[in-house]
């Protein structure tokens, strides 16, 4: 067998060589599918010798076609956008919301330069007071200049993050609770049909109220219009995590639980070893509907709150009502869009990490 390879041209241990490279490049090609980056599977073929004709066109279907539909509406956009008029002028094309995208990180930059000196001549203030004996003297502030656009990024990210979590926390144990007991779910059932459309708008006014009454003094890293924006989000995101659960847990193997119930499994451990493995794929599908919702809903509320993220930064620019005010809200949406996709990839990562249904 040897000698009938090598007499073809073929040297075995290559060929193995060969096989095992193209084995890392189709396990890491479910991984980079599910991070947005599966066009870099084909040039990575392509790299290891397969057959640069098929690779292509897989590089056309998973690149070059979405970046043709990309440059087709940014071209439409350019060419469209100047015949309308508003109160603001035209309405900015491509080539001003990237000058706009642009400015607004130089003021970030110039803003964490400001921050800097600002502590540097703090430290260099206190330390000339204590080599003069005076330590009493000696005060530490927090630089108190206004957020930047990353900032407010940051903000909203951290309040999507807070409102989702608690979101988590109370929807996976009633779905599970639902999924398990019919009484449960016939009780819990028209509570959720009545609040799942409740719009953030609704819910804003009263978790104001209540944030403002029960929460008199706030921490320093959560301050009340942060709370607000994620109870708010809290609200609107956890019905699509509670129903996913529940047809998860409703719809594990009838088989599978009464083998539990022969081996006497107590609760808890039903739960962990049996319904939730099986039932994993759906939570994280309502996971995953819960994030992209949650994400929607903050920005409503960030701008009725006031809590300083994207919300407010599109409110404040739409009352600044400046000739730049129209681009930087093109900035924003554009910022909103592109976060809102790399969670959504995000949290299918994690579903492929944790759940076999989504490893194919």
């Amino acid at each position: 067998m040897a000698n009938a390879e090598t007499a073809a041209g073929l040297d075995p241990d290559r060929l193995t060589r060969r096989e095992r490279l193209f084995t890392r490049i189709n396990k890491a090609a479910g991984w980079l599918d599910a991070l947005g980056f599966s066009w870099l599977v084909p040039l990575m073929k392509i790299a290891a010798g397969d057959n640069p004709r098929e690779q292509l066109g897989e590089l056309k279907r998973v690149l070059v076609i979405p970046l043709v539909g990309i440059g087709l509406f940014l071209m439409l956009w350019a060419a469209l956008a100047p015949q309308v008029q508003t109160s603001l002028g035209a309405v900015p094309g491509p080539a001003q919301v990237w000058t706009q995208a642009v400015n607004l990180w130089d003021d970030h930059v110039r803003e964490r330069e400001k921050a800097a000196a600002f502590y540097e001549r703090q430290e260099t203030r206190n330390a000339k007071l204590e080599a003069e004996g005076r330590a009493d003297k000696v005060k530490w502030r927090d630089y108190t200049g206004k957020p930047t656009y990353i900032d407010q990024i940051g903000t909203s990210l951290k309040t999507v993050g807070i409102g989702f979590l608690i979101a988590t926390i109370i929807a996976v144990p009633l779905g599970i609770a639902s999924g398990l007991s019919r009484t449960f779910n016939g009780a819990i059932n028209p509570i959720i049909q009545i609040f799942k459309p409740v719009s953030p708008l609704a819910w804003l006014p009263i978790v104001t109220m209540i944030v403002s009454a029960t929460y008199a003094n706030p921490f320093d890293w959560l301050s009340k219009s942060l709370l607000i924006s994620a109870v708010t989000v809290t609200l609107c995101s956890m019905w699509p995590t509670l129903i996913n659960t529940a047809l998860g847990v409703a719809s594990v193997d009838r088989d599978l639980m009464n083998v539990g119930r022969v081996l006497q499994l107590p609760t808890w451990k039903t739960i962990t070893k049996l319904v939730l493995p099986s039932s994993l794929p759906l939570i994280f599908t309502g996971l995953r509907l819960s994030l992209g919702v949650g994400w929607m809903v903050l920005i409503a509320a960030e701008m009725l709150a006031q809590n300083p993220g994207l919300g407010k930064f599109v409110w404040d620019e739409f009352q600044n009502g400046s000739s730049q005010s129209l681009a930087r809200i093109m900035v924003a949406v554009l910022t909103i869009g592109l976060i809102g996709f790399m969670l959504d990839r995000l949290m299918f990562a994690l579903q492929r990490a944790f759940t076999f249904s989504a490893n194919r």
